[in-house]
């Protein structure tokens, strides 16, 4: 993009006492032409930048001018830098990359070491413990047909598992809960959707099929809307953990929502929309947690906890 190459060139003088047109054509892959009419831009812009005619010329910037560090400051740069390597560790960009690169390029010398301190001081790291791989090849593929407006034609499983062929306009990418949905403009049900990306498989960018972007309804930019469009009503409930496995309770929850319950173990209320989701959140934190309100979702607990035990009842299979 044209500001990004403009940014780029900028940062580049800044760096450099003078650079070539030649060489900067051949860096952003465009023609010399184009490259002094960027160069006329940044200095309408304000910023003086200065051409050497002759065998050692180039452009550079008049001599001791600095950009205004006043726009931004050091501890602002390294927030930004933390927050993109952040995010990079569950959706990688070679834009991220190179953003990151310009920032450091403009720390001054003297206080590289102290930057470098404050950028990884913090880590967040969204990404999975088995690692991201089988969702990039979809991030990647999604990402390109967001920015270019190009239908994708995808086989999608829904919460039932029943598999269904559709066609999409892909809107935004959203990061919810350590999972990556898509709300996308279904094509079919002629609505926004919100579908996540593993339940997606043989992903195909319609080639040529362009469309105009449509206005997001208000209610779609909730990303704790399910795959049906449909705001989940969230119901209170209550849990209770045997003491020794308070530290489960603590890590799934917080120590301040914990309260000791009148039989000696440890209690928690919180609000969950109560869906497949919940119904397998609660059976893998074990038998040493118990449902104790509602009564219908201990009853559901129950009954599936008992069709689990009836398979391991009978002999191993061979």
């Amino acid at each position: 993009m044209k500001l990004e190459r403009l940014l780029s060139i900028i940062i580049l003088l800044m760096n450099r006492r003078m650079v070539q047109a030649k060489e900067l054509a051949e860096r952003f892959e465009v023609s010399v032409r184009t490259i002094y009419r960027d160069v006329e831009a940044i200095h309408a812009a304000g910023i003086p930048v200065v051409t050497y005619q002759g065998t050692n010329g180039g452009i550079g910037l008049t001599e001791g001018y600095r950009l205004d560090r006043n726009v931004m400051t050091n501890d602002e740069l390294a927030a930004i830098v933390t927050a993109l390597r952040s995010i990079s560790t569950s959706y990688g960009s070679e834009q991220h990359l190179r953003l990151m690169e310009k920032i450091n390029s403009v720390v001054a010398p003297d206080y590289a070491e102290e930057f470098h301190h404050k950028t990884s001081s913090v880590w967040i790291d969204y990404a999975p413990w088995d690692g991201n791989e089988r969702l990039q090849p979809k991030l990647q593929l999604l990402k390109e047909a967001i920015d270019s407006c190009l239908t994708v034609g995808l086989t999608y499983s829904n919460a039932e598992g029943e598999l269904s062929r559709r066609q999409i306009e892909p809107h935004t990418l959203v990061l919810k809960g350590r999972q990556w949905y898509l709300q996308a403009y279904c094509l079919e049900k002629e609505q926004f959707r919100l579908f996540k990306l593993l339940r997606m498989k043989d992903l195909e960018i319609a080639p040529g099929r362009t469309f105009v972007r449509r206005q997001l309804p208000p209610e779609t930019h909730d990303s704790a809307r399910s795959p049906s469009g449909e705001l989940p009503q969230a119901k209170e409930i209550v849990l209770r953990f045997d003491d020794d496995a308070r530290h489960l309770a603590e890590e799934w929850f917080g120590i301040e929502a914990l309260s000791p319950a009148a039989d000696g173990r440890w209690q928690v209320k919180k609000a969950y929309p109560q869906d497949e989701w919940l119904y397998r959140f609660i059976l893998g934190l074990g038998h040493q947690v118990e449902v104790i309100e509602p009564v219908h979702l201990r009853e559901i607990i129950a009954s599936r906890a008992a069709h689990i035990a009836e398979k391991y009842k009978s002999r191993a299979p061979t």
